[in-house]
């Protein structure tokens, strides 16, 4: 095989491997701290879908459940620049996400990681163990397609309590060499993983997760 060829049948194969999202199976809805699961009245895990995975809303109110986290243990991302996300959200066109916590605002999907040996409490340099994606990427959930496309060296990656990776940049590269969990979070703007539900029967589908 001439090297040009070759070349391009490795670049194809990395390509088609960066592609390809973990199997349905491998995600988690949670998050589950000390034995329980924040993802009220939801499956542990989403759906199989043909290239990925889907999960339905619980609808009608609080107390009918709500989506918190949907993950998967990716290993480290030392030297992974960017983490690109396809997804479909099927309902009608009036339907509401409400964020559980925050009701009168609107419901959002957008990305996270986690740093290996969390223990949820913020507290000391545990404050720097979660980190959500930049304010510039979360979505609105709303019936149809999106997309979120995040380089993992953006400044404004926001640490649990609300402390940008640019002023303390150390501990981002830390959590991303020792990453536990990556994967989306369902809430609001300002409390992105806690929790959605919908107004009317809703499904969110993944089609893509890519980490380059």
């Amino acid at each position: 095989m001439n090297r040009p060829l070759l070349a391009s049948v490795l670049a194809l194969g990395t390509a088609v491997a960066a592609a390809a999202a973990p199997a349905a199976s491998e995600w988690e809805i949670g998050p589950v701290i000390r034995g329980k699961n924040y993802s009220v009245n939801m499956p542990p895990a989403p759906r199989p879908e043909r290239g990925g995975w889907s999960f339905d809303f619980p609808v009608g109110s609080k107390a009918a459940g709500h989506v918190h986290y949907v993950t998967f243990r990716p290993g480290s991302l030392a030297g992974k620049s960017r983490i690109v996300v396809r997804y479909r959200v099927d309902a009608a066109a009036d339907t509401r996400f409400v964020p559980q916590a925050n009701p009168d605002r609107a419901g959002t999907v957008s990305l996270y990681l986690q740093r290996r040996g969390d223990t949820w409490n913020a507290r000391g340099s545990y404050q720097y163990y979660r980190w959500y994606a930049p304010a510039a990427t979360v979505r609105e959930l709303a019936p149809g397609v999106g997309e979120i496309s995040v380089a993992l060296d953006d400044p404004q990656w926001i640490s649990v309590l609300g402390q940008p990776s640019a002023n303390n940049p150390g501990a981002m590269q830390d959590a991303l060499a020792d990453a536990e969990r990556i994967g989306l979070v369902f809430g609001a703007s300002n409390a992105r993983g806690h929790g959605v539900y919908a107004s009317a029967p809703a499904t969110f589908t993944l089609t893509s997760f890519r980490v380059e």
